[in-house]
């Protein structure tokens, strides 16, 4: 059985992991025969966002292993235990937490870095030349993850595509229902909720990320 690594960013669109991306995903994974294994860093969360108003949460902290726990029950291991060698693909749903906990894009846009230990966990499924499947927002870390020319999508926002090209990025334009892959580097993205409006939506385009980021396994 093929045994694909799950990084999440916490547990909430506005703060933390997509959640219905990341149940999507878990899901696509099952029903495609294979397994996952869940890390997050065990770091505090840029900060906490209200989801009923979208407002900042003052004075209140939170860490983004515990939240991301909240979303597979609990079953989420710190990410410095992640072994690329005792997996065959890595996937990381979107969120802001992918852009706030995981890199500092939506804080420094032009002038963003990825947190130092998700870089080295990436990185380590890039040189080992195992599969990767970024969704929604996530690809903003590919250019600091593979070489210059790495292609993906964050679906057709030219004005963040371009913040993303200035780091090395190919961007390719991508409906909510399609998917974009870089065959030489075996990583695969979509859109998701850039662009999905609905649950259906955001499947459509997860299901064949993760069909096509199993069928790279060599």
């Amino acid at each position: 059985m093929k045994k694909v690594a799950v990084i999440l960013s916490g547990c909430g669109v506005y703060d933390g992991s997509e959640i219905h991306e990341t149940v999507l995903t878990l899901l696509a994974i099952e029903e495609n025969g294979a397994s996952y294994h869940c890390f997050a860093p065990n770091m505090a969360q840029h900060h906490v966002i209200n989801h009923l108003t979208g407002e900042v949460s003052e004075n209140e902290t939170r860490n983004v292993l515990v939240e991301a726990a909240r979303i597979n029950r609990g079953d989420v291991e710190d990410l410095c235990e992640l072994r690329e060698q005792d997996f065959d693909a890595l996937i990381v749903p979107g969120g802001f937490g992918a852009v706030k906990n995981l890199c500092s894009f939506a804080l420094d846009a032009e002038n963003y870095q990825v947190n130092a230990e998700v870089l080295a966990s990436c990185q380590a499924f890039a040189n080992a030349d195992k599969p990767t499947g970024y969704m929604c927002i996530a690809p903003a870390m590919l250019p600091f993850i593979y070489p210059k020319g790495v292609q993906g999508t964050i679906g057709t926002d030219s004005d963040t595509a371009s913040l993303i090209e200035a780091q090395g990025l190919v961007h390719n334009n991508c409906n909510v229902d399609d998917i974009v892959i870089d065959q030489a580097h075996k990583v695969v993205s979509t859109p998701a909720y850039m662009l999905a409006t609905s649950l259906t939506e955001a499947a459509s385009g997860i299901d064949k990320l993760v069909k096509n980021v199993l069928a790279l396994v060599e």
